[in-house]
């Protein structure tokens, strides 16, 4: 049943607003604890994913947190054998290479930001924050991982693939698994699609891991516990941060606005107006989104005899966090200009908006009334819900004559008088029914404008108007109701950023230069107002805009680092004691007798980075007299003696040293220890002569122990069940 309402005429005619009322019944509040019509949760299988999850991470911490003892030896004999038998069926190793670069730095980065720039381009920044934060915490999980559990290398096995840092968690296998996650929830819409690439997902991972065991680079507990590690963390942020109900994937060049109604987010919502206005709403409909950039505009379907129609406008989470950027660009580009405070939430945002509406309704504006605000998702999704204008058309598809234009005029002049400016006039928001304008969407309503903003009011109306008209016939019409100064002032603060985008591309698509006509019928051509705003809030914003950039620009790929480069040694274990660090150094050149090691240091010397990478092993020191890394050591297969470095001798297990003293002031001397299969490179940033007992630290500092005696102390560990190198099997 539908009531017609009486509402008051403007002041000079303009036909009221008269939409047709839905009966109610009395209205009933959600139960206290019961759940909002729709929210954000993880399914059965993601629950029981996150609690296998955290089982297994545990009982690998608690198994690996001592390092190679008790059912650490046990599971790592096993993992061995499982490397060793595949290493012995290798065959051709390129397939295997081809396979293991799927893990390789080039392809992660490539992956992560062609993803990035894919999200940047079709403006879904919140899957693009999502995705940032899950590669952030799958490397923070790798690294703290690794510094607890101090797992070697696949032991007793030619390594052929490039590795770096400890073998637990495999992190080839979780960045790689994260990046194909990432892309999966970002960029490969929800339904069959999507589970086609889970399937997918799920090869190449398992493909990159069976070449990586293969090739002797982790053992098959590495490789499951990356997996696990770059698969869950993902999937649990894009689950809670950015679920597919509420964020879908949709590949279209669109307004990130408008947020998808069909599905559970649709069924929700209209539970929701049911439950909470005590309205039959049976079906919704997205309308005119071609003019809304910051909201979802939705009929709904109310069911009855003859069926009615409400208006709802949907805001949500990234309508106010749009708001807020779209604020804070114009303050670094222009200076805050008047009423620019972004929202501090959505129900802040929804109820500006039905206060906006009180106050049209109050200054007797022709502009809905509101039926209500209705509760999606408590604190994230928010729906207003208003009379609907039926047979209405937007302005730019209406026939535009002068009672038109009057009652365009005439708002503009009811608002100054009311005290309120609208601050988003454009076509849209004006409806032509009958031959008479509305005015709708007055979320930005302002109170108590300043002239400068009445005046943009004007000139934005102006422009409407003689987009379906002229120029000349709007001046002459508006001469009825404003001062000459009045029209001059308008388009004096005029321009660009004033003009709401709708309007600028229709002006743009109309190829006139309407403002520069409306001037040349003013009598003086009006000078423009100065839009820059300069304030140390800006100036301070701008700076740090500026350093964010560079920070940025200056190293975009130091997110993953070649495998091969240099990788931290979490932990810092190189001491002549510590067998697992032994174990690492030594596998990092197998070809050498002897591993370097760090003895007691001396006091003032600190170990300031240890990197441990497939055919490197480095070494950074710092000293409280002289400075930070002042000693570098490098151990390597191979190193560039200079023909100038003079002999210091032979060691007692052959180690040939030599020395070389730098002219410069910088370095001071460089210290060469070769043996069979490898050297260690010491060099100290620093002159001798100014401190006489730095050449007997450096040279106490690092020690060689034989490779032999590293394989034994593994044997009594493990009980003669594992060993460092092929050759040495039992």
């Amino acid at each position: 049943m539908v009531v017609r309402s009486s509402r008051s005429v403007l002041p000079g005619g303009t036909v009221p607003l008269e939409p047709g009322r839905v009966r109610r019944r009395r209205r009933r509040r959600r139960p206290t604890g019961s759940l909002p019509p729709a929210g954000r949760h993880l399914r059965w299988t993601g629950v029981g994913w996150i609690l296998l999850t955290a089982l297994l991470l545990g009982v690998t911490m608690l198994v690996f947190g001592r390092g190679l003892r008790g059912p650490a030896v046990a599971i790592t004999v096993a993992d061995g054998g499982v490397v060793r038998w595949l290493a012995g069926h290798r065959g051709p190793v390129w397939p295997l290479r081809a396979a293991a670069a799927l893990g390789s730095a080039w392809t992660i980065v490539v992956l992560l930001w062609g993803a990035s720039l894919a999200l940047l381009v079709f403006k879904r920044f919140r899957h693009l924050l999502v995705l940032l934060l899950a590669q952030n915490l799958v490397g923070l999980a790798v690294m703290g991982f690794a510094e607890v559990s101090h797992r070697p290398r696949p032991l007793g096995v030619g390594i052929l693939a490039s590795w770096g840092g400890w073998a637990l968690p495999s992190m080839q296998t979780a960045l790689f698994a994260v990046a194909v996650t990432g892309i999966l929830y970002t960029c490969v819409p929800a339904g069959p699609a999507r589970r086609v690439g889970k399937w997918v997902a799920v090869v190449l991972v398992a493909l990159l891991g069976v070449a990586r065991v293969w090739l002797g680079g982790d053992a098959p507990t590495d490789v499951l516990i990356g997996a696990v590690i770059g698969v869950t963390v993902p999937l649990v942020c894009f689950r809670l941060l950015a679920p597919s109900e509420a964020f879908p994937v949709a590949w279209r060049r669109g307004n990130t606005a408008h947020l998808d109604v069909t599905g559970a987010r649709g069924r929700a919502i209209l539970a929701a107006i049911r439950e909470q206005l005590d309205v039959d709403a049976v079906e919704l409909e997205p309308v005119g989104l071609a003019g809304s950039a910051g909201s979802t505009p939705l009929r709904v379907r109310v069911a009855g005899d003859p069926p009615t129609h409400l208006f709802a406008k949907l805001y949500a989470k990234n309508h106010v966090r749009a708001d807020r950027w779209y604020k804070l660009g114009r303050e670094l580009r222009y200076g805050r200009l008047e009423d620019e405070s972004p929202f501090a939430s959505v129900r802040r945002l929804v109820q500006q908006e039905d206060y906006a509406l009180s106050l049209m309704e109050r200054a007797g504006l022709p502009a809905p009334r509101p039926v209500g605000i209705v509760e999606v998702i408590p604190g994230s999704e928010y729906l207003l819900v208003t009379e609907f204008v039926e047979g209405a058309v937007e302005l730019g598809d209406a026939e535009v004559d002068d009672v038109v234009i009057d009652d365009g005029l005439r708002i503009v002049r009811g608002l100054w008088d009311a005290g309120l400016a609208h601050r988003d006039i454009k076509p849209a928001n004006l409806l032509v029914r009958d031959g008479r304008m509305l005015l709708v969407d007055v979320s930005f309503a302002e109170t108590s404008p300043s002239r400068w903003r009445r005046a943009v009011d004007l000139a934005n109306m102006l422009l409407v108007l003689a987009l379906r008209s002229s120029p000349r016939r709007v001046h002459e019409r508006a001469l009825r109701q404003f001062t000459v100064d009045e029209l001059t002032e308008a388009f004096s603060a005029s321009r660009g950023l004033t003009m709401p985008s709708q309007l600028r591309r229709m002006i743009r698509a109309a190829g006139r230069d309407l403002q520069d006509e409306f001037c040349g019928l003013l009598p003086e051509r009006p000078l423009p107002i100065m839009m820059q705003r300069w304030s140390m809030r800006r100036i301070l914003l701008l700076l740090s805009a500026v350093l964010l950039g560079l920070l940025v620009a200056s190293d975009p790929s130091g997110l993953y680092r070649n495998e091969i480069a240099e990788t931290p040694l979490y932990g810092e274990n190189v001491g002549c004691t510590d067998l697992e660090g032994l174990l690492l150094i030594a596998q990092s050149v197998p070809s050498a007798t002897q591993v370097p090691c760090v003895r007691l240091l001396p006091a003032g010397w600190t170990i300031a980075r240890a990197t441990v990478n497939d055919g490197r092993t480095r070494l950074l020191f710092d000293n409280d007299r002289i400075g930070a890394g002042v000693l570098a050591v490098e151990f390597s297969a191979a190193c560039d003696r200079p023909a100038d470095a003079r002999s210091a001798g032979v060691g007692a297990s052959g180690v040939e040293r030599f020395v070389r003293s730098d002219a410069t002031p910088t370095f001071g001397t460089t210290w060469y220890e070769l043996f069979d299969g490898g050297c260690v490179t010491r060099r100290l940033a620093a002159r001798a002569a100014e401190f006489p007992t730095l050449p007997g630290e450096v040279t106490s500092t690092v020690a060689l122990v034989s490779r032999a005696s590293v394989d034994q102390g593994l044997r009594r560990r493990t009980g003669g069940r594992l060993w460092l190198d092929p050759a040495a099997a039992p």
